[in-house]
């Protein structure tokens, strides 16, 4: 097997799945040309998948970190098999585009989603709009998530936001700890909105926007929308699907 089809993480336990998958892969030329095997975490698989966003390689992570809710548990017996039987599914990113309070411009992709998080001990203080149309017209909060399917049950659910199918076409935006109005619970709108969000009190009430863990300072207004153009293959094994991962989590939480 290739070297350069594996990437790892450089814990122990990562560097030790990727000598024994070189070792053991040597001989095994049925493995598609495409492939590219990711060992480590979440945070480590949305890295590698920024690093190769004009890709059309099929990835394939295998879990050595804590939750790795976006990888495939690590078999020693089986990975050959479950890597013959995996299943591909596609994914695109979100696009942010942030104008901070100098003027400058920054732009990122966020696989999970985008964090809109105050950054001093003053809350924010949020307009957000969908298109032409207000979403809320002013929201004092520590913050708000526009989440992804695949990332609504990473942060997004930690906030209490809804969990959405893979094939739902949909985005989260969720508010974090929520001040006024108190009771505002989100909104789930269509994955083809353009969404603004407008710091309305930016030198009192500072603001930051992350792209999963990219952060941008002083943002003033922030553009979020899904970027087609961009498509992530990810490979799962059969009986472990993101789409089955996703259902567990729902179900967790109506019977929790």
């Amino acid at each position: 097997m290739d070297k350069n089809i594996i990437i790892s993480d450089s814990n122990k336990k990562s560097l030790k799945i990727k000598r024994f998958l070189l070792k053991n892969f040597k001989k095994k030329s049925s493995l598609k040309s495409k492939l590219v095997i990711v060992i480590g975490g979440d945070g480590f698989m949305l890295k590698t998948l920024k690093k190769n966003k004009h890709s059309s390689k099929l990835f394939y992570g295998i879990n050595s970190g804590s939750y790795g809710f976006l990888m495939n548990k690590f078999s020693p017996k089986n990975t050959v098999r479950n890597l013959s039987k995996a299943k591909m599914i596609t994914i695109s990113p979100l696009e942010m585009k942030v104008k901070n309070k100098y003027g400058f411009i920054k732009k990122s992709i966020a696989i999970n989603e985008v964090s809109i998080l105050r950054q001093s001990r003053q809350a924010a203080s949020l307009l957000i709009k969908n298109g032409k149309k207000i979403i809320i017209k002013k929201l004092i909060s520590d913050g708000v998530l526009i989440s992804t399917p695949a990332g609504s049950t990473a942060y997004n659910l930690s906030v209490h936001g809804p969990i959405l199918s893979l094939n739902s076409k949909k985005l989260s935006i969720s508010p974090i700890s929520a001040f006024r109005p108190r009771r505002w619970k989100g909104k789930i709108v269509s994955d083809r909105s353009s969404i603004e969000i407008k710091n309305l009190n930016p030198n009192k009430r500072p603001i930051s926007a992350v792209a999963d863990n990219l952060e941008f300072r002083n943002a003033k207004t922030i553009n979020v929308k899904t970027n087609s153009k961009i498509k992530f293959n990810l490979l799962y094994d059969s009986n472990r699907s993101l789409q089955k991962k996703i259902k567990i989590e729902q179900i967790r939480r109506e019977t929790s």
